[in-house]
């Protein structure tokens, strides 16, 4: 909790004012059997009736106290608990937005959410326990033993006795049931991880008739954590019996001595009713401090599991001193002798490529399935770092540079086309938001995208739902590029992000960025040699080398690769 702790500063008056207010009610309970033995005592065997009403009204007054305490104690440790787990996870999500895209790519989304959920939703619900019962339960224990010993000591021996044996309990189910509570949560991340590539992929699911394989491997996956509960719920379990067992076994002894010395007028009837309150008290405190300790430890299991990602650093390490380039360099990105390589990959994603590329140019990007190409245009906006070489924009290394200056003149369409739940303009802001409504359209229209908008009852307004559901393949293709060039970037990457266009919308895309006022310095992934074909540069991409570099007429003539690519998409010419 280390790491988590410092959260929990900015609540330090609710930190102290709930368990004070706890331990307040719990002295005023401890005076209620001393009130009912006296009750016993010198009310109903002198029959003072009296005394009786006075001290009922007094237990009263007491109840009410308690119940204010309790109430004031509840709210503060809620107060503080919510607002403790507010501030940590926005901590968490902007520490993980702070990841490199290995970290994200290795870590993996479902287990990221879990830890902002479930993970944090456990660690909430430990501290608003622990404050309110942390300090209470054992003070009511041992508060209760001490009063025991006002009443009769050698009677009182017996609680004395019972506290060692309760708090080996409880501290052996809590060191048995620590380390499987975290296999829980591990196992819960490998429930959440098939069902989310579930329900993104049920159409390739159903298309390929695999539901059967899938309910019966979710069935396994949900077996083995029901497993793994029921094990950990087994020991947990056992806590309230034993804690009982020991408790009665108190009481039998308690009553059958108290029966002896109130017999032989050692002892009051109300003395032994007093004395039966205090370790029913006993009993109720260590069943609360059970659950409580079960509490913790599901918390300080996910709390280690949030800390391994909080204390995790980033990826990239950022320069300390950060160059600012000057922006009107010719050369607008260079690659010297750059390698790339994934995080546990055995070899090079690319190997030793090296271009430039000069201000306005288009630069084409084009290899087969797994070439490279995504790793080597991931490399510009520094969503990778490379392995060797370096990588330029305008004239100083990415690694040099401020990631956020440098990604602000850096527009990208990913090859997923990803649209957030909200309207049109809403998206197309996040390109640049103080754009105007002319911006937006003018964005639109070089995309090819305005008769999309134009075609909706609200237009810019129109909702789009969460991932772009109500919107085509193509459509939404054309909307993220329209927010890319809502930005007017220096450099704008397009990752095959055209894919799912026709051929005439493709190249009525690739003229209307050529005519834009001030052309950005393009790249162009693609599948399509018809897309990259006009191209002013071509980069020919094999298995993570470059094969061939220059136009589609000079790669026509000496590059083998090119050649392969795009005779068999035009067939007819290569006869």
């Amino acid at each position: 909790m280390k790491t988590l702790l410092p959260f929990l500063k900015p609540y330090r008056k609710e930190c102290i004012i709930s368990p004070l207010f706890k331990l307040l009610e719990a002295v005023l309970e401890l005076f209620v059997p001393l009130m009912m033995a006296a009750v016993i005592d010198k009310g109903i065997l002198q029959n003072d009736i009296g005394y009786v009403w006075r001290m009922g009204g007094l237990l009263v007054v007491l109840a009410l106290l308690g119940f204010g305490c309790s109430a004031t104690a509840q709210f503060f440790a809620a107060k503080a608990a919510t607002g403790f787990a507010a501030d940590a996870k926005s901590a968490l999500f902007a520490h993980i937005q702070r990841f490199s895209f290995t970290q994200l790519d290795t870590l993996g989304a479902p287990t990221l959410i879990n830890r902002m959920t479930t993970d944090m939703n456990q660690v909430q619900t430990g501290v608003n326990m622990t404050l309110r019962l942390l300090l209470r339960s054992p003070f009511i224990v041992v508060g209760a033993t001490i009063m025991a010993f006002t009443v009769d000591a050698k009677v009182a021996l017996i609680f004395l006795a019972l506290l060692p044996l309760l708090t080996a309990v409880v501290v052996g189910v809590m060191r048995l049931t620590l380390p499987r509570h975290r296999k829980v949560q591990g196992q819960l991340d490998q429930v959440l991880l098939h069902t989310r590539e579930n329900l993104t992929g049920v159409r390739v699911l159903r298309a390929f008739n695999k539901q059967e394989r899938e309910i019966e491997q979710n069935q396994r996956d949900n077996e083995l954590l029901c497993a793994m509960q029921l094990k950990v719920g087994r020991i947990s379990a056992l806590m309230n019996p034993i804690t009982f067992l020991l408790v009665n076994a108190a009481l039998i002894v308690l009553l059958f001595s108290g029966a002896w010395q109130v017999q032989g007028g050692l002892l009051t009837q109300g003395a032994v009713v007093a004395l039966v309150n205090y370790l029913n008290q006993i009993l109720v405190e260590l069943i609360k401090l059970a659950n409580l300790i079960l509490t913790i430890t599901k918390a300080l299991a996910c709390a280690g599991r949030v800390e391994s990602v909080m204390e995790l650093p980033s990826g990239m390490e950022d320069s300390s001193d950060p160059l600012l380039p000057s922006g009107d360099m010719e050369i607008r990105v260079q690659f010297d002798h750059v390698c790339a390589r994934y995080e546990g990959a055995g070899g090079d994603s690319i190997s030793d490529v090296s271009f430039t590329a000069l201000q306005g140019q288009t630069i084409g990007v084009i290899g087969g399935t797994g070439s490279g190409k995504s790793t080597l245009i991931n490399l510009i906006p520094r969503f990778y770092d490379a392995s060797a070489g370096m990588v330029k924009v305008d004239g100083v290394d990415v690694k040099r540079q401020d990631p956020e200056k440098l990604r602000e003149r850096i527009a990208v369409v990913p090859q997923h086309a990803a649209l957030f739940q909200g309207t049109i303009r809403e998206n197309l802001l996040w390109g640049k938001q103080s754009a105007t409504d002319e911006e937006l359209w003018e964005a639109l229209q070089t995309a090819q995208a305005a008769e999309v908008v134009a075609g909706k009852e609200h237009g810019l307004d129109e909702e789009i739902e969460q991932g772009g559901r109500n919107l085509s393949g193509g459509q939404k293709q054309r909307l993220t590029i329209a927010r890319a060039l809502v930005r007017k970037p220096e450099i704008l990457i397009l990752d095959d992000s055209a894919s799912a266009l026709d051929y005439a919308t493709d190249a009525a895309l690739r003229n209307a960025l050529r005519e834009m006022p001030n052309p950005a310095t393009v790249f162009i992934v693609s599948q399509r040699a018809s897309s990259i074909r006009f191209a002013d540069q071509i980069l020919v991409l094999d298995d993570g080398t470059l094969a061939g570099i220059g136009t589609h007429d000079e790669l026509l003539e000496r590059c083998p690769v090119y050649q392969e690519i795009y005779y068999s998409q035009y067939p007819k010419e290569a006869a």
